[in-house]
């Protein structure tokens, strides 16, 4: 049977522009989503490529923030990035990224506003990420970020302005659990509309996105963003 398995519906955008992916290295496993900013043919591309390079970052290094750090560092690096007016029209992305591995917890980084989760045997769900966004740093808009792949500055520039680093991460002990990587688009509507997200996990990993992206979807009223989810069951 799959351990894992991604959805994702378009909402009401002209583009599909999340992205997920996952790779495997010497018994590594990485798992990926990224959901870009904006909607265009080139945010959508730059997206689905990111995914996959995170994804492989990660899983060679054996670990989610080793992944995501070399990644982050390798986009700020790039020539076009550095002109600080050139740079703001270049494509973007907020990610989460999750690594399991033989005899190690469970790892998890992040820069921006998709989350990630686990819901444990006893059904419940603990969230692992902290959000980049002003909701979090000022109680302002939560669809402002404040920190993405694709950015250039550094951890000690990000705390200056937010209070947090460019990348946070976590790391969990490696029970039998079901892991979520879910955009903004697909746990947002489910939370406002006082949702609760693990009655939408049951079933198999495919069941499960489906559940959980179309359900977001059809709660989401009238301007429903890119909504998807990578579910995966680890087991420890």
């Amino acid at each position: 049977m799959r351990t894992h398995a991604a959805f994702q519906l378009i909402g009401d955008r002209s583009h599909q522009c999340d992205a997920t992916a996952t790779y495997t290295h010497k018994s590594a496993r990485a798992y990926v989503l990224c959901d870009g900013i904006g909607s265009s043919d080139a945010v959508r591309d730059w997206t689905r490529t990111a995914a996959r390079r995170l994804a492989r970052a990660a899983a060679v290094r054996a670990d989610a923030k080793a992944g995501l750090r070399a990644v982050y560092d390798a986009y700020a690096a790039e020539p076009d990035r550095q002109d600080q007016y050139a740079r703001y029209d270049l494509p973007a992305a907020c990610a989460v990224v999750a690594v399991t591995a033989p005899g190690k917890p469970l790892t998890v980084a992040w820069c921006g506003d998709a989350r990630a989760y686990v819901l444990t045997p006893r059904g419940t769900l603990q969230r692992l990420t902290a959000d980049h966004n002003l909701r979090r740093v000022i109680q302002g808009n939560r669809n402002r970020v404040t920190s993405c792949l694709g950015s250039t500055e550094t951890d000690q520039q990000r705390k200056d302005q937010y209070g947090h680093p460019a990348i946070e991460s976590a790391t969990r002990g490696m029970e039998n659990c079901r892991l979520l990587l879910a955009s903004d688009g697909a746990y947002e509507p489910l939370e406002d509309s006082a949702r609760s997200l693990a009655d939408y996990l049951t079933g198999t990993p495919n069941e499960a996105a489906h559940d959980f992206t179309e359900s977001a979807i059809a709660h989401a009223g009238t301007h429903a963003d890119n909504a998807t989810v990578l579910v995966a069951d680890l087991t420890g």
